[in-house]
C-alpha cells in the first residue's frame, strides 16, 4: 500500500496543477475580451471618438470616416447609421419598439442570430427549426429621465432565451440619441445603428460566458 502512495500523490499533483493552468478567471476572460474587441476595431478600421467630441458633432457620428463614440459609462461602441424621424422617447410613457438586427460574437467571430435574414434557431418552446426573418422583435420601452428599461414581448431575441424577456443593457443605449418613429413622409428613414456590446451590457448568455458582440439594429416605432 505505502508503494502506491508516493504515485497517487504525484499524479493528484500533476492533476491540480494541470487543472489550474486551463482554469480562466474573470480576469482573465475580461482581459480576452478587451483584446478582442481591440481586434475588431483596428480590423474593422474603425475609428473611436471621445464623448465630447460626439456632443461637439450633434450627438452625431460620421459614417464615412466609419466613426464610433465610445460611452464610457457603459463601454459601448456606437455608431448612428441614421438618426431616425419622429421624436425621441417621451419620459414615462412606455412605447412598443420594433426591431431588426444582427447579432455577432466578435469573439468567436460567428454569426449568432438574426431577424434581418434568413437565420434558422431551435426553439426549445415550439420543439422546431425556426426561422429567425420571420419575425420583428418588439420590446415594450419606457424612459425615466436618462434611464431607460425594457423587456422583450416576442420575437426571435425572446425565442432564444425564453426564460428571460430582459433586453440587453446595450440595446438600450442608442435610445437616448435616436429618434424612434414611423416613416411618413418620402424621404423618412428609422433609425439604425451599429454596436460594439462588452459582456456587462449583452445578453444574459454574453454576461455569463463573457464576450463582446457586434449589433446593427433598427428602431421603429409600432403603429
Amino acid at each position: 500500500m505505502k508503494k502506491l502512495i508516493f504515485p497517487l500523490l504525484v499524479l493528484a499533483t500533476v492533476l491540480f496543477v494541470t487543472s489550474c493552468e486551463n482554469y480562466e478567471t474573470y480576469g482573465d476572460k475580461k482581459a480576452k475580451e478587451r483584446a478582442a474587441i481591440d481586434q475588431y476595431i483596428a480590423k474593422e478600421e474603425i475609428k473611436v471618438i471621445s464623448e465630447a467630441q460626439f456632443k461637439a458633432q450633434g450627438e452625431k457620428t460620421d459614417v464615412d470616416a466609419n466613426e464610433y463614440v465610445k460611452l464610457e459609462r457603459t463601454g459601448v461602441y456606437m455608431q448612428i447609421v441614421r438618426q431616425g424621424c419622429g421624436d425621441k422617447l417621451e419620459a414615462n410613457k412606455a412605447v412598443n419598439i420594433l426591431c431588426r438586427f444582427e447579432e455577432y460574437n466578435i469573439l468567436a467571430d460567428s454569426l449568432l442570430a438574426s431577424n434581418k435574414a434568413s437565420f434558422w434557431f431551435y426553439n426549445s418552446t415550439l420543439q422546431g427549426w425556426v426561422d429567425g426573418s420571420q419575425y420583428v422583435d418588439k420590446m415594450n420601452v419606457t424612459r425615466t429621465g436618462t434611464t431607460i428599461t425594457a423587456s422583450f414581448m416576442e420575437g426571435v431575441m425572446l425565442m432564444r432565451h425564453p426564460s428571460s424577456s430582459s433586453v440587453p443593457s446595450g440595446w438600450l443605449v442608442p435610445l437616448n440619441y435616436v429618434y424612434i418613429g414611423r416613416p411618413e413622409n418620402e424621404n423618412d428613414e428609422i433609425a439604425q445603428v451599429r454596436l460594439i456590446v462588452p459582456h456587462s451590457q449583452g445578453t444574459a448568455d454574453a454576461s455569463s460566458s463573457v464576450y463582446p458582440c457586434y449589433y446593427e439594429i433598427t428602431y421603429m416605432r409600432e403603429k
